[in-house]
């Protein structure tokens, strides 16, 4: 007999299971995003530390734009963050934001 059936618990649908977690990668990617969005914007990206920027991103299931939803991003702590905890970034992550205005020190 499978615990399953003991305790009397049966498999999440489709519908319950979590959205799934987001990987560095796809982190990134939105973060990028949303400092080109705000350089794009207003011409810098001298943020304070408490700006949020709001991107819209998909869903995660791919398709045509639909199902895009509104996230909110810590854009000034992720900055100072690039700037300061980021020991030594990429060349390929230096070339993606050093166009942008970003300062590195």
């Amino acid at each position: 007999m499978a615990c399953g059936q003991v305790l009397g618990i049966e498999l999440a649908t489709e519908d319950e299971k979590p959205p799934p977690r987001h990987t560095q990668a796809s982190k990134w990617a939105m973060n990028d995003a949303a400092a080109k969005q705000s350089y794009e914007r207003e011409g810098h990206l001298r943020v304070p530390r408490k700006h949020i920027e709001r991107i819209f991103g998909g869903d995660g299931k791919g398709g045509s734009g639909e199902g895009q939803e509104e996230r909110e991003l810590k854009l000034g702590t992720w900055i100072g963050n690039q700037r300061s905890r980021v020991p030594t970034p990429t060349q390929e992550r230096i070339e993606q934001l050093s166009p942008i205005g970003m300062r590195w020190t």
